[in-house]
């Protein structure tokens, strides 16, 4: 192995090039400092999950019922992000269009990130940061829901599709991390529900579960579980 392998190999597997270890006492204290590192991690997602909770339990409502409105009315989802939260987008609109529990509706949605030839063309052409305004040009209408996922909470490309979703009459529904960002201290949605934290991993835990709370009470208030909704 030449040497510029070797000092990479070193970085990403350490472990490998480890002195002999003292046999099955070593192994022991690997699988401890595993299960505390993987407890430590479980606890950390629950306390986060646990101020969400306690911080936006009334908003989750309201904007869970804002959206069943809106789906209600027949209108569609538009969700989108980057890099992991460009998966988060995905996730949401695979509740919406193969949802996941009996008894629960399909739902109209598109996931912003998902046409590659949209998304490097409009990069190429007129800059990153159009990706999601441009499709929320061709696609959105008054009364659709707009629905980002940002981690910072000031993504431009981001932030200029809320703008847009803005201009053009659409509810629009933020998640974001660390304090909520430009997406927090603006008036630029109509709800932002803040994983507060600054550990990325643990950020989008808790998007993901606060996107599972927002559809579970969207099914419910098309079901007619939540008072007050338009069925």
């Amino acid at each position: 192995m030449s040497d510029g392998r070797r000092d990479l190999s070193l970085q990403l597997y350490p472990f490998q090039h480890a002195a002999p270890a003292d046999g099955p006492a070593a192994i022991d204290r690997l699988l401890a400092d595993v299960r505390a590192s993987t407890l430590q991690k479980a606890r950390d997602t629950a306390e986060l999950r646990r101020r969400i909770a306690a911080e936006y339990s009334e908003t989750l409502v309201d904007a869970a019922l804002a959206m069943a409105d809106a789906f209600a009315c027949g209108k569609k989802l538009l969700a989108f992000g980057n890099g992991g939260s460009a998966t988060d987008a995905q996730d949401a609109v695979t509740d919406c269009l193969a949802p996941p529990l009996p008894g629960w509706r399909a739902l109209p949605a598109l996931a912003l990130v998902n046409d590659v030839g949209v998304v490097t063309g409009v990069a190429n052409d007129v800059g990153f940061e159009n990706i999601f305004m441009r499709q929320i040009i061709a696609f959105g209408e008054p009364g659709d829901i707009a629905i980002g996922f940002t981690t910072s909470g000031g993504s431009p490309n981001v932030v200029a599709a809320f703008a847009e979703a803005r201009r053009r009459g659409m509810l629009s529904v933020a998640l974001a991390g660390y304090d909520g960002g430009v997406l927090a201290s603006r008036a630029a949605v109509d709800f932002c529900l803040v994983a507060r934290g600054e550990y990325i991993p643990r950020i989008q835990e808790g998007h993901a579960t606060t996107w599972h709370a927002l559809i579970e009470l969207i099914q419910e208030a098309l079901a007619g579980a939540v008072p007050g909704t338009v069925t």
